[in-house]
């Protein structure tokens, strides 16, 4: 385990690693396109983030380059990529409602301290084994809430006060304005929500986010569409970084928002370790979760300062580094980088982007983020997934986010620890939890950037038992990674227990996955992985079984190709 490994080792910066290993003018770049790829994402999504957090947009910039860069810079994942995430709209949303934007800042840095204490003390290796139906839960909860959130400005709304936080409150207020709908709003965010869609379906590769936010404002400057934009709302955003200075610091203060660190705290590290293991999956690589959880609470030190909204890892923009050919950290601190020039050079063009375009940008993040075909596995997988799920998503609508992730992990370990209990399966000498190590030589396929862009193929790699986090993260990587591929690889080599509910989900994996075209393949299963598989559903047609990830991307390829003969013929 870890605690015979140096400190040193541990918590040593991926940075540092990479540039022990040589880093050279074809690495850099490739992390130059990666970075500036991921930055026109991040771009108008961080904006709409702050908004819906009850901030102005200029703080969801602050927080994706001074946090975004910090993440990068320090972590122990090389290709994770930070900024403001949608999970903690509703947080931050409620912080601001209750204690202000000062109180917001004050509860940002100390969850800072309370992250980096978590790292320091390893606390990551555990962190992120969150049971699966909790965070299906949570994230279907939170997607409810942030499209909530956005009613008012989709359909261009005027309520006679200010609009409630909770949900329930808020529909009851949203109600009686109906009447007021404005047709302008509601046309901009249905075109945005369809222009996205359809670049998505088209051209994959291009940023649909950025590109229907800018039709948006062109639209509506040449029509005077009558509609709010950030400059009347917010009167646009400042064209330069702040002076850091420390947030307002009380006994009393800190006694009020105290709540709030600690659940800002605790969904950060969930949120960044559940993306660093996407990024595993994808590269093959391993990070080091107690190093990326000290970086990420530096990032929220810094994000505070300079006036910024929470900081995390994100999984959509972490994918898109990779996919974008990104080879080390380098190219999430050249993200940060373009985005500091894109609000230098263009923020007076920012005060034109209409709230409803900005609304339908996030109407769509909650569509992704809702794990519709999840949600249902886990309500047909077993009555006890069903129960834990039902309670963290009606907590998480209905209550508080925390209480929803308290009760829910309350009820998933109680859950894990009967199965565990009546399971015989399991490897002897295998941990069910990994210990946090250095770089090693890894038994499996190495990452191989020319792979990892492969235009056909996904190869996504599964490590340890595999029944938490791990199984919320492929479902994931499913919808925002595979898309457009047309074979997924799910390598199992280093699994060594599946459990029914991870195998359900890769027999509902297959399924989906056939409806949209896209095969998917099984590597490297041993007996009792394969049995359990096979018995949950997942075999032919949707599921393939291979003995190397080699021979599934033969395969894969030779497919493809057979399938592009048969569209010219």
């Amino acid at each position: 385990m870890s605690a015979d490994v140096p400190s040193s080792a541990l918590f040593a910066p991926k940075l540092v690693t990479v540039l022990r290993e040589g880093y050279g003018l074809a690495a850099f770049r490739a992390d130059a396109i990666a970075g500036l790829t991921v930055a026109i994402v991040a771009l108008p999504l961080s904006m709409a983030i702050a908004i819906a957090s009850g901030t102005g947009p200029e703080r969801g910039l602050f927080t994706a380059i001074v946090g975004g860069f910090l993440i990068s810079a320090l972590g122990g994942s090389r290709f994770q990529v930070g900024g403001p995430a949608g999970a903690f709209i509703v947080l931050v949303a409620a912080c601001v409602e209750r204690n202000g934007v000062d109180g917001m800042l004050l509860a940002t840095f100390l969850a800072g301290i309370f992250l980096t204490a978590a790292g320091a003390l390893r606390l990551g290796t555990f962190i992120k084994f969150i049971p699966y139906p909790v965070t299906v839960g949570f994230t279907s909860g939170i997607a409810v809430i942030i499209f909530a959130s956005q009613l008012k400005d989709l359909l261009g709304l005027t309520l006679d006060g200010k609009e409630p936080g909770p949900f329930v409150a808020k529909l009851e207020a949203l109600a009686p304005a109906l009447d007021t709908i404005n047709p302008a709003a509601v046309a901009l965010a249905a075109g945005v929500i369809g222009l996205i869609l359809g670049l998505k379906r088209l051209r994959p590769h291009w940023p649909g986010m950025l590109i229907a936010v800018a039709v948006a404002s062109v639209a509506a400057g040449l029509f005077a569409l009558p509609v709010e934009t950030i400059g009347s709302r917010f009167g646009g955003i400042p064209s330069m970084l702040p002076a850091p200075r420390l947030p307002d610091i009380s006994w009393t203060k800190i006694q009020a928002i105290l709540p709030d660190a600690v659940a800002f705290a605790l969904l950060g590290a969930i949120e960044s370790l559940l993306s660093a293991v996407v990024a595993d999956g994808m590269t093959g690589r391993r990070h080091r979760s107690n190093c990326e959880l000290v970086a990420q609470g530096i990032a929220n030190i810094g994000a505070a300062l300079f006036g910024g909204v929470c900081a995390t890892g994100t999984i959509a923009r972490t994918a898109t580094n990779v996919r974008a050919g990104a080879r080390s950290p380098v190219a999430g601190m050249l993200h940060s980088a373009f985005l500091l020039g894109f609000m230098l050079l263009a923020a007076p063009l920012a005060a034109y982007i209409p709230l409803a375009a900005l609304a339908g940008v996030l109407a769509m993040v909650a569509w992704n983020m809702a794990e519709k075909h999840e949600f249902a596995t886990l309500l047909r997988s077993s009555r006890g997934d069903a129960t834990v799920l039902l309670a963290t998503f009606l907590l998480t609508v209905f209550r508080d986010l925390t209480e929803g992730i308290v009760v829910g992990f309350a009820l998933g370990a109680a859950l894990f620890i009967y199965r565990m209990s009546t399971a015989s399966g399991v490897e002897e000498r295998v941990p069910l939890v990994p210990g946090d190590r250095p770089d090693t030589a890894d038994p499996r396929t190495p990452y191989d950037p020319a792979l990892a862009t492969d235009r056909h193929v996904v190869v996504y790699r599964l490590s340890g038992a595999f029944f938490f986090g791990t199984a919320s993260t492929v479902g994931a990587v499913l919808d925002r990674i595979a898309d457009e591929r047309k074979a997924f690889v799910i390598d199992v080599s280093a699994v060594p227990f599946v459990d029914s509910t991870a195998a359900t989900v890769i027999a509902g994996i297959g399924r989906k996955a056939a409806r949209h075209g896209v095969r998917v393949f099984v590597t490297g299963a041993v007996p009792a992985v394969r049995h359990a598989l096979l018995r949950a559903g997942a075999r032919r047609p949707h599921v393939r079984y291979m003995p190397h990830i080699e021979d599934a991307v033969r395969v894969a390829h030779a497919l493809a190709g057979q399938s592009d003969r048969d569209s010219t013929a």
